[in-house]
């Protein structure tokens, strides 16, 4: 009852709020949801799309900045900056999210779900990003349950340009960025770099009296990433790109304050790609042989106050090899089908994880170990059409089969009917997912008794949603758009550590299953050409079938509210306002410790970001950044607080 109250309730915002958008233009164009450039409006999925524009002008630099307002998704940081980030999309588990970068899976197969971490990506060679809620499965495989974040890198073409941006801020920060793009004869390129370096804060809460130190927790990160393409028949082009990324930074036990943690993390993608138009542009086809590597290191040094005795020095080593080709037949009118499309390809993944972890705590050493690898072969089609030019139809199905997990068939239907009467849009759609167990979930040992179970099924889901969108003038200065939609997704054979009698053994189960649904509501209003306003709410209801219980770190409660003002020509003010309700979470207390009974309710959170940026010249931009200005102490997860507030001020110029 709840949820049918919100949904009303969202249904009847003040009819004055509509809006206008053009669906022409590069934001309101996504790819991600169908392999197929599309308009947004005509996506029967939730789509949001973040562009170039907007993370420079609300100062995006690292993903976790740019992911915290979209709707439906929650960020959650143990942290600072670099330290260990998951989503959680629509209540789904964390390894419930799959990342792309250029359409290619990126979740690192060391990792022991098989997720990826959010908390130390920056955004220097990243043109947009695109987030599709709901069961994706059947066009990106694994993982894909809760949806998918695309990272569509820069490209280059046309005259040489560029930019160089330097800046400084309080606590001590610095940051530098750099690019070039163009292109001559048949040769394109482009090449970035970045470096940033972060005095940091203290992780651990300032309530936490007896373990609290002060300590910071900094980080220095730096990416570099080059791509060199030649056109060498007309409408087919060869590509080579390169992207390395390190980060090294500091983090905190949970239970103890000591500055002697510190982590490392690197990445190196490489790929090989051709894409070409055929049969005068009916055929596009695309070849991508792409080659992925994580390593990540975590040390604690021996600290004689430590009364835990904690000494650590683990490693996660993940490496995948991927060969995609993608395909898109752009089909002739028949009748009342026009916009016709037929998607259909072939992708080979090979994943190895090499990983140990090498942990001391209590005077009690700790060791586990996996050693393994699998290999996937998918094949996936889709059709897209408009019906009547009025109906927006999609449909995909894939099947995945693993040399070790098995075989998964999944697949998506969905529409959205235009009604021009009432300038608004219907939505609905319905698809299933799977996430394949990871390696150390079937293969992991542990000095603690824990075997990995390789009988272990992939995990499972169904879900769907319904919504409505409209978009209609106020005046000719005004307009406004408003979005609701209910979303419902229930996930089987979840993997869960099962228990012996006696404790002294454990090893993983498919014996869980999860719920999760609630409601999704937008609007955008623009009350002036120099003022506009974009508010998010998410209502979600996840919960655990067996238990009965909430899923922790999902919120009932969750909203933004983003505003760019511009007050005079070149001047845009960028405020931001981030809330995220009370959740379900593992509580520590104010001394540091594990509550009894551990799990209990996490407090609210409300984050206050400002942004300015000024065009001085047709070339150079000042621009100064804001992070939560109020020095809000909420913690994402509880007993590791949000940093505090800063400051980042520089120059970008463009050439």
């Amino acid at each position: 009852m709840r949820v049918l109250f919100l949904a009303a309730l969202a249904a009847t915002l003040p009819r004055a709020l509509h809006a206008q958008a053009n669906p022409d233009s590069q934001e309101n164009i996504a790819v991600t949801a169908t392999r197929v450039p599309s308009a947004v409006v005509d996506l029967p999925a939730g789509v949001t799309v973040i562009d170039r524009r907007t993370i420079e002008e609300r100062g995006y630099v690292s993903l976790v900045d740019a992911l915290a307002a979209v709707p439906g998704l929650r960020v959650v940081q143990t942290g600072g900056p670099g330290s260990q980030s998951s989503v959680f999309i629509r209540g789904t588990n964390s390894n419930h999210v799959l990342v792309l970068r250029d359409g290619v899976p990126v979740n690192d197969p060391g990792d022991p779900g098989g997720a990826f971490n959010f908390g130390v990506d920056t955004l220097e060679d990243v043109e947009r990003i695109e987030i599709v809620r709901g069961p994706m499965s059947s066009l990106y495989g694994s993982g894909a349950i809760g949806g998918v974040i695309n990272l569509i890198t820069r490209h280059g073409a046309g005259l040489p340009h560029g930019h160089a941006t330097l800046a400084g801020g309080a606590p001590r920060a610095g940051l530098a960025q750099a690019d070039i793009a163009g292109g001559f004869g048949i040769w394109d390129y482009s090449a970035n770099a970045e470096g940033l370096s972060e005095r940091g804060f203290d992780q651990t809460p300032s309530r936490e009296r007896p373990v609290y130190t002060g300590e910071v927790d900094g980080d220095r990160s730096k990416q570099a990433q080059v791509e060199l393409g030649a056109t060498l028949l007309p409408d087919t082009r060869v590509s080579v790109l390169l992207r390395a990324r390190d980060a090294k930074y500091g983090y905190d036990e949970q239970d103890f304050d000591a500055g002697n943690a510190t982590g490392y993390d690197a990445s190196l993608f490489g790929r090989l790609g051709v894409t070409s138009k055929l049969l005068d542009g009916v055929w596009d086809t695309r070849l991508y042989l792409t080659r992925v590597q994580d390593d990540r290191r975590y040390t604690i040094g021996f600290y004689a106050d430590d009364p835990n005795a904690t000494q650590e020095d683990s490693r996660y080593h993940g490496r995948r090899t991927d060969a995609q080709w993608d395909n898109t037949l752009h089909a002739p009118d028949v009748s009342v089908l026009t916009a016709n499309s037929v998607t259909f390809g072939y992708e080979h993944q090979s994943d190895q994880a090499d990983s140990k972890i090498n942990e001391v705590f209590g005077g009690t050493p700790y060791l586990s170990t996996v050693r393994a690898h699998d290999d996937t072969d998918s094949g996936y089609a889709g059709l897209q059409s408009t019906l009547l030019k009025r109906i927006a139809l999609t449909g995909q199905l894939r099947e995945d089969a693993t040399t070790l997990a098995g075989s998964a068939f999944t697949w998506r239907l969905g529409g959205v009917l235009d009604m021009p009467e009432t300038l608004s849009h219907l939505k609905a759609s319905y698809g299933t997912g799977f996430r394949a167990p990871a390696l150390y979930d079937r293969y992991g040992i542990d000095s603690f008794g824990y075997v990995g179970n390789p009988a272990l099924r992939p995990e499972r889901s169904e879900g769907y949603e319904a919504g409505w969108v409209a978009e209609l003038p106020v005046t000719p200065k005004q307009s406004a758009s408003v979005g609701v939609t209910y979303f419902s997704n229930r996930i089987r054979n979840l993997i869960q550590v099962e228990y012996a009698p006696d404790f002294l053994s454990s090893t993983p189960v498919n014996i869980a299953s999860a719920r999760a649904q609630g409601i999704e509501t937008t609007v955008t209003y623009k009350a002036a050409p120099w003022v506009q306003a974009d508010l998010t709410y998410t209502y979600t209801d996840a919960r655990d079938l067996g238990a009965h219980t909430q899923l922790p770190r999902r919120p009932y409660n969750q909203g933004s509210a983003d505003l760019r003002l511009m007050p005079v020509r070149g001047v845009v003010i960028a405020p931001e306002l981030l809330y995220v309700g009370s959740f379900q979470d593992f509580i520590t207390t104010d001394d540091g410790l594990p509550a009894t009974p551990y799990v209990g309710r996490s407090r609210s959170g409300l984050i206050f970001n400002l942004n300015a940026t000024w065009q001085a010249t047709r070339t150079v931009e000042l621009f100064a950044w804001g992070k939560n200005l109020g020095n809000s102490t909420f913690e994402p997860a509880n007993g590791y607080q949000t940093p505090g507030a800063s400051v980042l001020a520089g120059a970008r110029l463009r050439f």
